[in-house]
């Protein structure tokens, strides 16, 4: 060939546990093929999938233990955000076992038996099968990479901005090689490589806008900085929050845990990420990513008329605060002014 994209994907992480593999698992990919729910299911993982599959088994009439090392699920999302849905899970009948390690897991019969270190001493989980949702390992066993000059490691081929390996005519796109780890970012990243691979110009990775959304119940949805992140980074943000007990179509709804969260560069309307917490929080994030991609402030935002009443027009709420924000007592003083002497 004279170019070539590797696009070979990831698959669930094989986790060192002592005895978890000859008591066998469920990961992402073979979870589905149950033809019946399990009674009683362990989760090992807290992230996204972890979370997602986690309260869909436990509404499906499995009883679910999730099994997390840190001490809280999404470590990645806004805490939060994070807490409403660690809420949500547990008043759904999840049991969660944080900040826990797992010594090794133990078969009998039909039954596993996963042994616990926890702050709260050891313990011992007893299920019916077990579901690995700890984390993804790129797919590149058997394509011969270093014959072809292809640098990778344990987290996948390595890539520059353009997408492009140690190889000039070789290029890789989607969960063998990025962070992102989503379909629609593995989508986006395929056109990139390709085109970077077949015309003139260079795609950058680094200029995508990624949104990313877990489908729980709230969902979580969030797209560019974190707080967290930009204070990593150096950047000065302003915080703009916006809870739906004060949004007339959530309350209607009977869905008003959560919020719309917007970050700006501090001293100006430029909008540096969002989380929102809401039941199509994915279907709303969209709004916030155009803004972004498209350049347009929180000025703009709160300017954007939405139907009355709709969840979504709590973004041109939370946008308003900005607009509010920018009345400081020197303002009020000359509109003050003003007023008098134009009455």
């Amino acid at each position: 060939f004279r170019r070539a994209v590797v696009a070979s994907g990831a698959r669930a992480a094989r986790l060192p546990i002592p005895g978890l593999e000859d008591a066998g698992y469920l990961t992402n990919a073979t979870v589905f093929n149950l033809t019946e729910c399990p009674d009683r299911l362990a989760v090992i993982g807290g992230g996204p999938i972890g979370a997602e599959l986690a309260q869909a088994f436990q509404r499906l009439g499995a009883q679910v233990t999730l099994l997390e090392m840190s001490p809280r699920l999404l470590p990645r999302e806004d805490p939060d955000a994070a807490a409403i849905v660690q809420a949500e899970l547990e008043r759904d009948g999840v049991r969660l076992v944080l900040g826990a390690t797992i010594q090794r897991v133990e078969l009998d019969g039909d039954e596993r038996r996963v042994f616990l270190a926890t702050d709260r001493g050891d313990e011992i989980v007893s299920v019916n099968r077990i579901l690995v949702a700890a984390g993804r390992r790129p797919n590149t066993e058997g394509l011969g990479l270093e014959t072809a000059g292809v640098n990778h490691d344990q987290r996948g081929i390595t890539v520059d901005d353009t997408l492009q390996t140690s190889n000039s005519r070789i290029y890789a796109a989607g969960d063998v090689c990025m962070a992102w780890q989503f379909t629609h970012a593995a989508e986006d990243a395929a056109r990139i490589a390709v085109q970077n691979a077949l015309f003139p110009g260079r795609r950058r990775l680094s200029t995508l806008t990624m949104p990313w959304c877990t489908y729980t119940d709230p969902e979580v949805a969030h797209v560019g900085l974190s707080a967290q992140q930009a204070e990593t980074q150096g950047v000065r943000v302003t915080t703009y929050t916006q809870p739906w007990q004060t949004v007339d179509r959530a309350l209607t709804d009977g869905e008003d845990e959560g919020f719309v969260r917007i970050h700006t560069r501090h001293g100006t309307d430029e909008i540096l990420g969002a989380t929102i917490v809401a039941r199509h929080a994915g279907e709303m994030i969209s709004e916030v990513t155009l803004a972004m991609v498209a350049k347009l402030g929180l000025s703009t935002l709160s300017g954007v008329i939405h139907p009355y009443p709709t969840q979504s027009d709590a973004i041109r709420r939370t946008a308003f605060q900005y607009s509010v924000g920018r009345v400081t007592p020197l303002v009020k003083q000359l509109l003050g002014l003003w007023f008098r002497l134009t009455q």
